[in-house]
């Protein structure tokens, strides 16, 4: 089966203001030109293809997040297996937040041509701190195991959310 590739050389014009101080006897040069190469095996238009490749920055956040709040940028052992879980167990925590949060809230966009995120995702290390470093303690009033926590109606509403909406899909 053979594959078709294709060669896209896009080249826009764009207006760059100049800041340098200005020789009045000399010309300012001006840039007015950027190129992109992209090479491909969507079957689109130049300028679709474009913003595709465009719209595929929110992937970089990602990563980002990624290394920042799982440590998939830390080698644990220097044992595969090790490292192997280390990573799954990471990635596993990332897939469980995300999907959390695609039941609890409703979808922000549309698809579009840039392939933006159809949710807007609360950060890992905000979700940390709002809901799961707080002071609190487990208690037993009338026998029963409960979390008990300082008066806060905004953690309460939010968590009591996610809740709710888990034990329905559950």
């Amino acid at each position: 089966m053979a594959h078709k590739t294709a060669f896209s050389l896009i080249r826009t014009g764009n207006r760059k203001q100049y800041k340098e101080p200005i020789q009045l006897d000399l010309f300012i040069p001006m840039n007015t030109a950027t190129t992109s190469q992209i090479i491909t095996n969507k079957r689109l238009s130049a300028r679709k293809v474009l913003r595709y490749h465009n719209g595929r920055g929110a992937q970089e956040g990602i990563f980002a997040e990624l290394k920042s709040q799982t440590q998939m940028d830390y080698v644990p052992t220097r044992r595969q297996a090790g490292n192997q879980v280390f990573v799954l167990a990471a990635m596993l925590v990332h897939n469980l937040n995300r999907e959390m949060q695609m039941l609890t809230n409703e979808q922000q966009c549309a698809t579009t041509e840039r392939r933006a995120p159809l949710w807007h995702f609360t950060r890992l290390g905000t979700l940390r701190r709002q809901l799961i470093q707080r002071a609190g303690r487990l208690t037993r009033p009338q026998g029963t195991l409960t979390l008990t926590m300082s008066v806060n109606p905004a953690v309460k509403s939010e968590l009591l959310h996610y809740l709710d909406v888990l034990k329905q899909v559950a």
